[in-house]
């Protein structure tokens, strides 16, 4: 796909079937790479992949020998999951079994809402629809979530 770095469409290609495999819950990208698999004009330094948190074990196990151990998820106070960071030749992936964020005082899971396709060379990625994309961006509520919330909403997918 034209609008898809080299490193981001390597990742895609050697990850989205290895993700169709192993995980048995409902998975999807969330994040910049979603944002950009859907139309945002915007790029993606990582590929951010919402699971489930056994299929989160699923692919630690798998994707041990990737595994970047001392990485730490920056905004602990606001998210926490199952979580590990993977070594890929394009992009990081990162996994994030059985999400949750801080917010009204409570621990709350993020729920990605309705999934589309996206398609890249023939593989069916899983990627929350626009609307709920906008609406995850602006649940995180960090200035790169909100500007990427803006992007989305570029694309007509809401009204105002």
């Amino acid at each position: 796909m034209s609008h898809l770095s080299p490193a981001l469409y390597a990742t895609l290609a050697e990850i989205v079937p290895e993700l169709h495999v192993h995980c048995v819950d409902p998975w999807c990208l969330i994040g910049s790479a979603a944002a950009l698999l859907l139309g945002a004009q915007t790029s993606a330094a990582d590929v951010d992949v919402l699971t489930s948190r056994a299929d989160a074990e699923a692919l630690m196990a798998h994707w041990a020998s990737r595994r970047e151990p001392a990485f730490t998820p920056p905004g602990a106070d606001r998210f926490r999951s199952h979580f590990a960071r993977f070594r890929f030749p394009g992009a990081p992936v990162e996994v994030m079994g059985a999400l949750e964020l801080h917010a009204d005082d409570r621990w709350q899971p993020v729920l990605p809402g309705q999934l589309v396709l996206a398609g890249v060379n023939g593989l069916a990625v899983p990627v929350p629809s626009v609307d709920d994309q906008i609406r995850l961006c602006e649940s995180f509520g960090r200035p790169k979530d909100l500007q990427r919330a803006a992007l989305l909403k570029q694309l007509g997918g809401v009204r105002p």
